[in-house]
């Protein structure tokens, strides 16, 4: 990755800067989104800006540019960086005001975009999830925002690695609320199957409303599978028929080994499940479609 997008200016990464009274650093006052392309598009734009259209207003950020806007931009810096293919993020940060909290709308925020390749895989990789103690902490609002404060997720991290599982990079962290309930992945949503069903935790556990969760739900009811959202256990999870985590670069990931303090569980055979298959195989095909 030699360049990012300032916004729209395609830019050195060696000379891109914003400034140290942007609120975005200041107080973690700004938004972002990530995805991936398929076909060199990037999937699910609408749907990402349409969430981060909602938030900025939610914050105060007068932030709004068309769809069409956004994916030139990001095709002017996929051409910049030589890619056909990308991991893409979107970045909102509120910009520039006085140093204490501001009374007002953020009226000039700044817009940066970021891409990169997409890590190559010949299979569909599977993952273990492991239990954490760090505790999915509250919304700061309603509802969790896709905001730049990210300490709780670092947090989770840190506390991942600190397991030495290897290979670390094929283990996904798994955070519950202060309650004991599931919530999510450290960057992911979590799923489960049980007898035909598929759990996945409610938003009021206070989980990120994830645009991969999302669609999965809908392709898996599009497929006759009913979807349930709720309160649940890990108990509940060690006992599913299979498991999967979702975000919006890796897709959906299968779980074949669930881990805590003292235990080791295989979910299912230890294959990847017939409904997992499934929606992995729908996933690919609607995502290349579109």
């Amino acid at each position: 990755m030699k360049y990012i997008s300032i916004n729209g200016v395609i830019t050195p990464i060696e000379q891109a800067v914003v400034s140290v009274m942007d609120h975005g650093f200041l107080y973690g006052m700004g938004l972002f989104e990530t995805m991936r392309t398929y076909n060199g598009r990037p999937f699910l734009l609408d749907r990402h800006l349409r969430r981060l259209q909602t938030s900025c207003a939610s914050l105060g950020i007068r932030w709004s540019m068309t769809t069409e806007q956004v994916e030139r931009q990001m095709g002017d810096l996929m051409q910049a960086n030589e890619l056909q293919e990308a991991y893409l993020r979107y970045t909102v940060s509120a910009g520039e005001d006085i140093l204490g909290l501001p009374s007002g709308a953020y009226t000039d925020p700044n817009v940066i975009i970021y891409a990169k390749s997409l890590p190559t895989a010949s299979i569909r990789p599977t993952k273990s999830l492991r239990k954490l103690h760090t505790v999915r902490n509250t919304p700061e609002g309603d509802i969790r925002l896709k905001s730049l404060h990210y300490m709780n997720s670092i947090l989770g991290k840190r506390e991942l690695l600190l397991y030495a599982d290897e290979p670390a990079a094929s283990v996904e962290g798994l955070m519950l609320t202060a309650e004991g309930h599931l919530a999510e992945g450290i960057v992911s949503n979590v799923f489960f199957i049980k007898e035909d069903i598929l759990y996945t935790p409610s938003v009021d556990t206070g989980i990120l409303p994830g645009i991969t969760r999302a669609w999965v739900m809908e392709l898996a009811e599009q497929q006759g599978l009913s979807v349930e959202k709720g309160l649940y256990t890990w108990a509940q999870l060690i006992d599913a028929d299979e498991v999967f985590v979702t975000n919006s670069v890796q897709e959906i990931v299968p779980i074949i080994r669930l881990l805590d303090d003292d235990h080791e569980v295989i979910v299912g055979d230890g294959q990847i499940g017939q409904h997992t298959a499934m929606l992995c195989t729908v996933y690919e095909r609607e995502a290349y479609r579109t």
